[in-house]
């Protein structure tokens, strides 16, 4: 619904609201319409993930363990730690979700049944291995804001726990 406004009239479904679009989409292809793009989204959920929090961890270990090159500056484990680990984090999961988020996109708004495959390899002929980082900069404007405030506010819940139950937190990894 939110892109029918820029495709062509002809191609547009005019849906009344949210729940016309349900509908319409259950009567037209059946409870199979619904579930249209689950795969790749599962796919980008799991890179999403792997990506974010595995980069965060390394980036952050890898900081703490040495200078900062030019600046000669070795960063202590606070806020400004995490603030870099968490930008570079956001960095990484972007560029690793952006092809499953162009496919994902491109599946969601196909009119007939189209295989991810089908998707992708009529792109890549027609446009080039570039398409799949289409939209990498508001993927990034949306995306490392929250990667930041969740890395930030992960570790200083991170912080209250050791104070406050000091005796059961017994390790300090992640």
């Amino acid at each position: 619904m939110t892109s029918d406004s820029v495709r062509p009239p002809e191609e547009r479904y005019n849906y009344r609201n949210a729940l016309s679009g349900l509908l319409t989409l259950m009567k037209e292809e059946g409870v199979h319409g619904l579930f249209r793009g689950l795969g790749t989204n599962m796919i980008r959920a799991v890179l999403m993930n792997g990506s974010q929090v595995g980069s965060y961890d390394m980036f952050k270990t890898v900081l703490l363990r040495n200078r900062i090159p030019l600046l000669d500056h070795q960063l202590e484990d606070g806020l400004l730690l995490h603030t870099i680990s968490s930008v570079l984090a956001g960095t990484v999961a972007t560029t690793v979700c952006a092809p499953a988020d162009v496919l994902r996109s491109r599946l969601m708004s196909a009119h007939d049944k189209t295989s991810p495959l089908q998707v992708l390899t009529t792109a890549l002929r027609e446009e080039g291995p570039r398409f799949l980082f289409k939209g990498w900069t508001p993927a990034f404007i949306r995306l490392g804001p929250n990667t930041v405030l969740m890395f930030v506010f992960f570790e200083q819940l991170k912080k209250g726990w050791r104070t406050f139950f000091p005796a059961t937190y017994l390790s300090d990894s992640g």
